[in-house]
């Protein structure tokens, strides 16, 4: 009997039981292809990782699960998988190879612990939501800045609320949802540098994510590119405190509204548990 051995992480918090948990298998090579969505439905996180050696000039090559399916990319996971394979590598950036490409996270340490990383993510497309006359209706809401639909691998939807209490009063329909879009319906509310989101995807895995790395990065875009931020600008984003998992996310665009050289989305995370699959 095979034993597979994983950990897992809170990620976009530095305490444990709050942010997004992550479950990671370090050495997923011995692992059969029909066991892997299994596992992370087993685990019912937001997203479970499968570790590979390198194929290309990373340092490792890894796969993203959704308790329902595999993502090219994902930012809870590349995050915390970073810090998980960083710490005992002692290494100052970390390169992961995912679908989508190669991600780079550069590794703040305080003493031998990581304290903070930060991804540089892929650049999303985006364009006018088709469907957001239907999206504002069924949510209740009408949002304050186009609705517009960003695709860096995962898909995400943007609706500006009026206030931060109209994001947390939210009472979704997560089964008209789910039979509306396929993409991430996130809604957000702030000013400044302060931002409050939610986001739900219940066709996935879990309807509500506690904390999503893959839409923050479209965010700071979206918000600088209808001028509510400066380009080049940090953004902190809270989510997850209406599911009791407080996160904090840190997201800058830079670029111009026609075309964004760079994003970077950073955050903590903390190792909580380590255990072992004997299948």
């Amino acid at each position: 009997m095979a034993a597979f051995r994983y950990v897992v992480a809170d990620v976009f918090t530095d305490e444990a039981l709050a942010g997004n948990a992550l479950a990671v298998f370090t050495d997923a090579r011995e692992l059969e292809e029909e066991q892997l969505q299994p596992l992370a439905r087993e685990l019912n996180l937001s997203e479970t990782v499968f570790v590979y050696p390198a194929e290309a000039d990373g340092h490792a090559r890894i796969r993203i699960f959704t308790p329902a399916v595999e993502l090219p990319f994902a930012g809870h996971p590349v995050l915390g998988t970073a810090f998980v394979l960083g710490a005992p590598l002692q290494l100052g950036e970390i390169r992961l190879e995912t679908k989508a490409g190669v991600v780079p996270i550069l590794l703040e340490r305080e003493g031998a612990r990581i304290a903070f990383g930060r991804m540089s993510q892929p650049v999303p497309s985006w364009e006018p939501f088709e469907q957001a006359d239907e999206l504002q209706e069924l949510l209740g809401v009408q949002s304050e800045l186009p609705v517009e639909y960003y695709d860096l691998g995962p898909g995400h939807v943007y609706l500006a609320l009026p206030s931060e209490d109209a994001v947390a009063a939210l009472t979704p329909d997560f089964g008209g949802i789910q039979r509306l879009t396929a993409a991430g319906v996130n809604c957000f509310a702030g000013s400044g540098t302060k931002w409050k989101t939610r986001m739900f995807a219940p066709g996935a895995g879990p309807a509500e994510d506690p904390a999503t790395g893959s839409a923050a990065g479209p965010l700071a875009i979206h918000l600088a590119r209808h001028g509510r931020i400066g380009f080049g600008e940090e953004i902190e984003i809270t989510q997850g405190v209406e599911l009791k998992r407080p996160s904090k996310l840190y997201a800058t665009a830079w670029g111009t509204p026609d075309e964004i050289e760079r994003v970077e989305v950073g955050g903590s995370a903390v190792i909580v548990a380590r255990g072992e699959f004997r299948l």
